[in-house]
Parts: structure tokens; C-alpha cells; sequence
């Protein structure tokens, strides 16, 4: 070893050229002393590199850490240009330099443990849980891929071709691959319809949307929360007390769904613009599980001036495959979320009209004036840079979207959902608006013993996730009446009728062990929140969940999962 040390060393002085600093050195009359005593300081970082060479030849595996091709050292003594090659390239690029490379080189599961071990938690979990959260989906690996891909380094604020920020040349073409892509998905000209892919999420793609066409105090109308609305379509109490910001920015009044059949209102609603003049009438929904009817919201919506702006959040995958009647028709402004049934990344997209939007009597065109202000309110009026990971990962969903296999996908996750529903109401439950249209059902629990707080709870401990819901005349958020399923993401994974009609049986199960269970909890006076906790602790201590709770969990693992988790 000692001896390949000295060897190396002669052919470095031999056949290296001399950095800056040596040329420095060579000023002083000591160089020569201060040039070998340097290169004997180096001996161990030199020795530690052919060790891990070795170690890594021994395993039959490259070395990551210092990039040193095996064929390289294979012999003792190569030739001698060719190894103070090898070896000045190394030590130029600093890799044999211990802390700052290997920090960002190493996976997760060495670099931090922890979190590698959280992460692997909920890769188990996911597997060996049924997911019927109608928002939630199992993106594909090709999406992933490009989540943890390079894309998300650069620093792009503004839009293609108008950047505060040199180096984004490939960067405008992922923007603008996406935009394209997100035009021709939903068959829009693009000389009168343009998109907006920056935006993080939809809540803040609503809220962007209303800043940019409203003033402060303005005036906006969507479906109150308990009847299957949305926070950001601007929820308040029925005392006037704003939940979401969105009703202290503006002033908000809700329409509702008639409580009989659970359909929305659109008299009411008509009746209510007329009163009201909102500035922005606000279609779409987050627990309805019928079709909207889009002409209907339009005729209101020119009736008042306002302009319709539809939230597609949870059907635009249906509304790509033409599944379901599609709002572009009908609306000025279309937002959407594009990881739920569209089954991309977690993002958000808003398109708006271009063009002319209406003559007057006198023949004056009245242009839209939508894409200024919404491109300006997005950025700079809300956001900085966009995140390039998650629009690159959009285009390649959007891409997939546009496939045969995507089409039959999506008529399944409908097919399905009806199943569903069938199946349930066979077994006695009460379904909101007595069945489904789409990808959701929203189950009526009133009619039971327990309400959805707690059959949330006990599904959990089941390896079962759902959400508790509001439903129409429900007074609680946090203990509402209802239970939301749905069925984009076990489509996904391989569902059929007969997998949802053996998950209907286990959500009757759990709601029956709930019920028994309710019948446990301390009779003290505690507060509803206590109360549940109680519960909670209850489904954790019962054999019969426990049982229950394996049996799922090997039956569903059984089923892939996009990713190989």
C-alpha cells in the first residue's frame, strides 16, 4: 500500500500540471518542502479512496461516492499517464473530500433514517389500506419519476419567454408543453380559451381567481359547505361568521340543495342571484354526487352579470373522458385541481376565456380581459416562483389523460361508483340524493346509532379511509351526519364489482361494531371531542377490529399499487 502511495505520488509530480496555489508556492523558497509535506497530508484521503474502491470492487458495484471507474485502478500500476489522470480528475472535482459530496449523494435510507422510516410506514400503509377518500388517488410512476426529478432545482418566476430569472430556455418548454397539453385535453381552442399551470393547489387557484376579477367586498355565490360545497367557494356560518378568508375578503352568500331530494336548488338559486347581484357565481361541488347542471348556471349567471367560474376539482378526469357533461361549454373561468380523478400531481390549473365576451346593442365588442389579470394575479399577486417539478409531472398526467386506457379508466370509476351505491342501499343505508352520477357517494348515517366522526374513526382502525361529512341540514362540520366514498383510487388499483361489494359488507361491518362500541363509552359528562377520544381508544382495544382490521389488510394488500410500493 505504502509502496502505491509513493508510486502515485512520483507519477502526480511527474505528469500533473501545477494548480494556482502550487504556482503560488513555488514563490517561496520553501516550495519544495511545502509541496511534499502537502501531498503527505493527502496520504490517508488517498489511502481511504483505493479502500472504498476496493470495497466496492469486492461487491461488484461502481463507486457512487468518488466516480472512479473499477477499470481504472484494476492493476497496481497502470500506466502512468493514465492513472495521474484518473487521479488529478478526482481530486479536481473535490470528491475525495468527505462531508459536502456524500451529503448529497446519499439515498434517504442512508441519509436520514427517520424519515425513510416514516416514508416506508405510509408506503405499507397504503398498500394494505382501502382508500375510498374520493379526492385522493395513486398517481403513476412515470408522474412520481418526474416529482423527484431536476426539474424541481431551477428558480423560474414569471411565464415562458418573460422570465426574471436567466438558464429557464428548457424550463418554457416543460410550461409550455403542459399548457398545450391542457388545451387540447379538453378539445379548447386555443385562440379562445388559455390555461394557467402555476398554480399550487385549488384553494389558492380559487382565491387567485377572485382577487382577480373582484375588489375587496365584492360580491360571490357557491354552494354552502353542508350541501356539498366547497371552503374556498366561500363558506360562512349561518350567524355571518366567516370560516374560510375567502368570505372576509368578499361577501359571500351560499345556495343550497333541496333537502327533499338532495338536488341543487336552481329556482332558488335564480331567485337568490337576482336579489343578490354576485359578481362571480361559483359551480362546483366537493360532497355531490349528481351532475351539474352547466346551462342551467349560465342562464342564471347572465341573468345577474356575474361571471361563472366552475370548479371541477373532483370530476376533471371525468370531464376529460367525457363521462360527464363538460363545464367549458358554459363557463367563463374553469378551475381544477389535478390529482384527484385526473390522477396526476398535487397542482392546480385555471382556464379562462379569450376573445370577445358579449355586444352591446350598438354592435361595440366587449372583449373578456380575463388573461391579464388572471396571469398577474397569480403571479406576481400571489405567488413567486412555480413549482417546475409539479408542472413537468402535469404534463405527463395530462399526456396520459389523453389516452384509450385513461378513457375506459374513468368510465369505470363511474361504473363502479354506481355499484356501489347499489350495493349499499341493498343493505338498508341511506344514500344523499338517493344514489350516484359520478365518482362519489355520500352515505346518510342519521338513520344509525353512531354518526360519521365515529365510523371515520373505527374505518381507520380498519385500514379503511374515508371522511366524515356534513350532509344537507347538518348544524357540526366535526360531527356530522354523513360518511363521503368514493372510487377513483381502487379503480386504480384494480377494482371491480365484486371488490365494492365486499367492501360494502366490511363498511357495514364497521358501522354495526361502532354502533357496540358507543354503547361502551363512559357515562360521565365529557365533552363531544372526549367523548370521541374515548371512543377511539375503544376500536383500538377491541379484538373484534383487531381481527377485522388483519383480515383487510392482507386481502387488500393483494392488490398493486402504482409506484411498487
Amino acid at each position: 500500500m505504502i509502496l502505491s502511495v509513493i508510486c502515485w505520488f512520483l507519477v502526480h509530480c511527474l505528469f500533473c500540471p501545477p494548480s494556482v496555489q502550487e504556482i503560488e508556492y513555488k514563490k517561496d523558497s520553501l516550495f519544495f518542502f511545502r509541496y511534499f509535506a502537502y501531498w503527505w497530508s493527502m496520504r490517508k484521503k488517498i489511502l481511504k479512496a483505493i479502500a472504498s474502491w476496493r470495497r466496492a470492487n469486492y461487491q461488484k458495484s461502481s463507486s457512487r461516492h468518488f466516480h472512479i471507474e473499477s477499470h481504472s485502478l484494476s492493476i497496481m500500476f497502470p500506466r502512468a499517464s493514465a492513472l495521474a489522470k484518473c487521479m488529478a480528475t478526482v481530486h479536481r472535482r473535490g470528491l475525495l473530500t468527505s462531508g459536502a459530496q456524500s451529503l448529497v449523494s446519499k439515498p434517504v435510507s442512508e441519509g436520514d433514517p427517520e424519515m425513510f422510516d416514516i416514508l416506508q410506514q405510509e408506503r405499507h400503509r397504503q398498500k394494505h389500506s382501502i382508500t375510498l377518500i374520493p379526492s385522493e388517488n395513486f398517481t403513476s410512476k412515470a408522474v412520481m419519476d418526474l416529482l423527484g426529478s431536476e426539474l424541481q432545482n431551477k428558480y423560474s418566476e414569471g411565464y415562458p419567454g418573460e422570465r426574471y430569472y436567466g438558464g429557464n430556455e428548457i424550463i418554457d418548454k416543460s410550461e409550455s408543453l403542459c399548457q398545450a397539453r391542457a388545451l387540447e385535453l379538453y378539445g379548447l381552442d386555443p385562440a379562445k380559451w388559455g390555461v394557467n399551470v402555476q398554480p399550487l393547489s385549488g384553494a389558492p387557484a380559487n382565491l387567485y381567481v377572485y382577487s382577480a376579477i373582484m375588489n375587496v367586498g365584492e360580491r360571490l355565490m357557491g354552494l354552502d359547505l353542508p350541501d356539498g360545497g366547497h371552503l374556498s367557494h366561500g363558506y360562512q356560518l349561518k350567524s355571518g361568521t366567516p370560516i374560510s378568508f375567502i368570505s372576509k375578503y368578499f361577501q359571500s352568500m351560499p345556495y343550497h340543495v333541496d333537502h327533499t331530494t338532495g338536488l341543487i336548488d336552481y329556482d332558488n338559486l335564480q331567485v337568490l342571484a337576482k336579489a343578490f347581484r354576485p359578481k362571480v357565481i361559483v359551480a362546483g361541488t366537493s360532497a355531490y354526487s349528481r351532475l351539474i347542471d352547466y346551462a342551467r348556471f349560465k342562464e342564471i349567471s347572465q341573468g345577474c352579470g356575474a361571471y361563472l367560474m366552475s370548479d371541477m376539482a373532483h370530476i376533471s378526469g371525468l370531464v376529460a373522458a367525457n363521462v360527464v357533461p363538460s363545464p367549458f361549454e358554459h363557463s367563463d373561468i374553469v378551475t381544477t385541481t389535478t390529482h384527484k380523478s385526473l390522477r396526476g400531481p398535487r397542482g392546480a390549473m385555471i382556464f379562462f376565456r379569450k376573445g370577445i365576451k358579449s355586444v352591446t346593442k350598438k354592435g361595440k365588442e366587449i372583449p373578456y380581459e380575463l388573461e391579464k389579470k388572471i396571469n398577474f394575479s397569480v403571479f406576481p399577486g400571489h405567488q413567486g416562483g412555480p413549482h417546475n417539478h409539479t408542472i413537468g409531472a402535469m404534463a405527463v398526467a395530462l399526456k396520459q389523460a389523453m389516452s384509450p386506457e385513461f378513457k375506459e379508466y374513468q368510465q369505470k370509476i363511474v361504473d363502479n361508483s354506481k355499484w356501489f351505491a347499489q350495493e349499499l342501499t341493498k343493505m338498508g343505508y341511506k344514500l344523499v340524493s338517493g344514489g350516484t352520477d359520478n365518482h362519489l357517494i355520500v352515505i346518510d348515517l342519521s338513520g344509525t346509532q353512531v354518526d360519521g366522526a365515529r365510523v371515520e374513526t373505527i374505518l381507520s382502525a380498519l385500514n379503511i379511509a374515508a371522511n366524515k361529512n356534513t350532509i344537507p341540514g347538518d348544524k357540526s362540520a366535526l360531527f356530522p351526519s354523513g360518511l363521503r366514498i368514493g372510487t377513483p383510487a381502487m379503480t386504480t388499483r384494480g377494482f371491480g364489482r365484486e371488490e365494492f361489494s365486499q367492501v360494502a359488507k366490511y363498511i357495514d361491518s364497521a358501522v354495526k361494531l361502532a354502533e357496540n362500541l358507543k354503547t361502551l363509552e363512559p357515562t360521565t359528562k365529557l365533552d363531544a371531542r372526549s367523548r370521541l377520544n374515548e371512543f377511539k381508544k375503544l376500536c383500538n382495544e377491541s379484538s373484534e377490529v383487531a381481527a377485522l382490521s388483519g383480515e383487510i389488510s392482507k386481502w387488500v394488500g393483494q392488490y398493486p399499487v402504482p409506484g411498487d410500493i
